[in-house]
């Protein structure tokens, strides 16, 4: 019997009965009653792709790493910063290319649940693995099952396939977001995102200590999102910028975790 794909979207206040984002999800995937679903955050701009296209993209793969492009804030400039939502415009398509790159060479080390397709049954098996104790985190956690458990797990970059997301339109949004993303960190269990994780810590910590250890790390920062529309000079203020409010993040959300 052929697939079927249903697309399940948790909202706040809405699905998930005031208990977060993860309790959404186990209550509209149990009730889905298709072979596979199609993961969505409520605030993005779904892919083009048709349900037919999303199908045969899976293939025969457990979990599909879909792609994301990010865009500025809609808010007036009086509600927003326009250098801050730049700064991460750039940031995400350099993450973007390094979950792709490292999807394709088969060790992933990123996902994202805003835009991201897996068959119904895995994401059940997984279920209890997906800490719900933790308020977010439920795609890393699904990644790494799927890893440990020898899923197979595919890639996308294509076009239609993409979602698009907004930039945090000022500095403390952003790092809210950030410190969210950091809290689950000392969960995760899979030797890939361990190592990935403690490597780019070492660097920023390098880099606050001498900056000039930026060099160590500009030319590969500058591969990941050649021929994507951004100047040299964007890469550099990244770079020089990213440590200060990468760590702030980290250990602000490894001491207080923001809830969903």
């Amino acid at each position: 019997m052929a697939n079927t794909l249903a697309h399940i979207t948790p909202i706040r206040g809405v699905n998930d009965e005031g208990k977060g984002k993860k309790h959404a999800l186990h209550l509209l995937i149990h009730a889905a009653e298709s072979d596979v679903v199609w993961l969505h955050d409520d605030d993005i701009i779904r892919p083009a792709a048709t349900d037919a296209e999303a199908l045969t993209a899976l293939g025969d793969a457990d979990l599909l790493i879909l792609p994301l492009k990010m865009v500025g804030s809609p808010l007036p400039p009086s509600s927003s910063h326009p250098l801050i939502q730049r700064l991460q415009v750039i940031e995400y398509a350099a993450l973007q290319q390094l979950t792709i790159r490292m999807a394709q060479r088969g060790t992933p080390i990123l996902c994202s649940g805003a835009n991201l397709i897996v068959r119904r049954d895995v994401w059940l098996q997984a279920e209890p693995h997906l800490h719900p104790e933790i308020p977010s985190g439920d795609d890393m956690f699904l990644l790494e099952y799927c890893k440990r458990m020898h899923k197979k797990i595919a890639v996308s970059e294509a076009e239609n396939m993409t979602a698009v997301v907004t930039a945090q339109p000022t500095l403390r949004a952003l790092l809210r977001q950030r410190m969210r993303w950091a809290g689950k960190a000392p969960q995760y269990t899979d030797p890939d995102i361990r190592r990935f994780g403690a490597l780019v810590t070492i660097l920023l910590v390098l880099q606050l200590l001498c900056p000039l250890c930026v060099l160590l790390w500009l030319p590969w920062a500058c591969s990941l999102i050649r021929g994507r529309g951004f100047a040299a000079l964007d890469v550099l203020l990244l770079a020089l910028v990213y440590p200060y409010y990468a760590l702030i993040a980290l250990i602000g959300g490894l001491l207080n975790p923001q809830r969903w």
